[in-house]
């Protein structure tokens, strides 16, 4: 579940029907609730399985399975995978490539030792900048022991690397200012969206009926429930509304470390405009977002999340959905070429207030911002189009 897993599994498919072998070596499915399905108990416990799916071959190597909540927990999840990975990577059959993707950082571990034992080409994958990223949700001050020993593993990683992959062109500069990577090592392959599952078509009209919010405006919020994501503003936000405009419902998807504690603030405070469900399939995403009238992408306001684009921002994009943007920068230069939302300065509860009813009052700029973020999409930012990108670079490589 969730992004990483996403992109992963998408571009896999596109490479096979391209007519290339793949084969996925990755943990049992655990995450983000610590509970390994019924059907892969048995199989955990023999350390290892093989899959076959849509053609991509897929190693599950064991791994401790705990919640995405404290700190140690997620911790122990990483190491131990890392460890069974570099294991279970020396007996997988010889490929041409490497890719080790991060986050978790230490899964570039696991792929830098088996392309060693390979003697292959090794391409880590940066999706997170580490340890920066730890040091902007408040975890891990710069100084401390866990941010100086993920900055050793990232710079080993940036060094040791044959090719790094960076999924914005904001990534590609601060690694090249900061960690004085060549800029030869680097090619940027963005986060790309499957515009036939996420799409406007997909819509569920009963949704709003079935959560209380018939006749009322829709704002969702549908993704990682983390600490980088400042969701209080949108608490302070609900609280404010509540009595002001009743007319305007909150709705919340998903599961993450800091959901129970976002969910006791809204119980603390009363608030019945706000409708909490837990992770949904990925299939049936879209249908959430199409039945939806505007959807937020929220993130803590630092510098560092200037350099990101959050994933979630461009499936809302594809479904035709207008996006109310907390996220400054790369994000908002998306957003503003396509014309498909509203920006907001992140953790500004005033400014998040105003674009919600502005919208809410405008069903016609909702339409059009939404027409604008699919065609928008169709154009740039389609999985397709962005495994045939990445082809390219693996090509070059090899």
């Amino acid at each position: 579940m969730g992004a990483p897993a996403a992109r992963a599994e998408e571009l896999a498919r596109h490479w096979v029907s391209a007519g290339h072998q793949v084969t996925v070596l990755t943990g049992f499915p655990n995450h983000p609730t610590g509970v390994v399905p019924a059907e892969y108990r048995k199989r955990l416990r023999r350390l290892v399985c093989r899959e076959n799916w849509s053609d991509v071959n897929v190693v599950r190597t064991w791994l401790l399975p705990f919640p995405n909540r404290k700190a140690y927990e997620r911790m122990l999840n990483y190491a131990s995978f890392c460890v069974s990975a570099a294991l279970s990577g020396m007996f997988v059959s010889r490929p041409d490539v490497i890719i080790a993707t991060s986050p978790q950082l230490l899964v570039g571990l696991s792929g830098w030792w088996i392309s060693v034992i390979k003697r292959v080409p090794f391409v880590f994958e940066v999706r997170d900048l580490w340890p920066e990223s730890l040091a902007a949700v408040g975890m891990g001050a710069e100084g401390s022991l866990l941010h100086r020993v993920l900055g050793w593993i990232a710079g080993f990683l940036y060094k040791r690397s044959d090719h790094i992959v960076v999924v914005t062109p904001a990534f590609s500069g601060f690694l090249i200012r900061h960690w004085r990577v060549p800029a030869e090592k680097l090619s940027v392959v963005q986060n790309g969206v499957e515009t036939g599952l996420f799409r406007p078509e997909a819509a569920r009209p009963s949704l709003k009926k079935e959560i209380g919010a018939e006749g009322k405006f829709l704002v969702c919020y549908i993704g990682t429930m983390g600490m980088a994501h400042g969701l209080e503003t949108l608490i302070e936000a609900a609280t404010r509304l509540q009595s002001s405009n009743p007319q305007v419902h909150f709705l919340l998807v998903g599961e993450g470390a800091d959901k129970e504690r976002i969910v006791a603030l809204a119980k603390d405070r009363g608030l019945h405009n706000i409708t909490f469900l837990d992770q949904q399939p990925r299939e049936q995403i879209p249908a959430f977002i199409s039945a939806c009238d505007a959807a937020l992408v929220l993130l803590r306001k630092t510098e560092l999340f200037k350099t990101v684009i959050p994933t979630k921002m461009l499936e809302f994009m594809a479904c035709a959905c207008p996006v109310i943007l907390g996220v400054d920068g790369q994000a908002r230069e998306i957003v503003e070429a396509g014309e498909a939302g509203v920006f907001i300065e992140p953790e500004n509860v005033d400014a998040l207030i105003e674009k919600i009813l502005d919208l809410a009052k405008n069903p016609e700029r909702c339409q059009r911002l939404g027409e604008n973020g699919r065609r928008h999409i169709l154009q740039y930012f389609s999985r397709e189009r962005t495994a045939q990108e990445y082809l390219s670079v693996l090509a070059q490589i090899i």
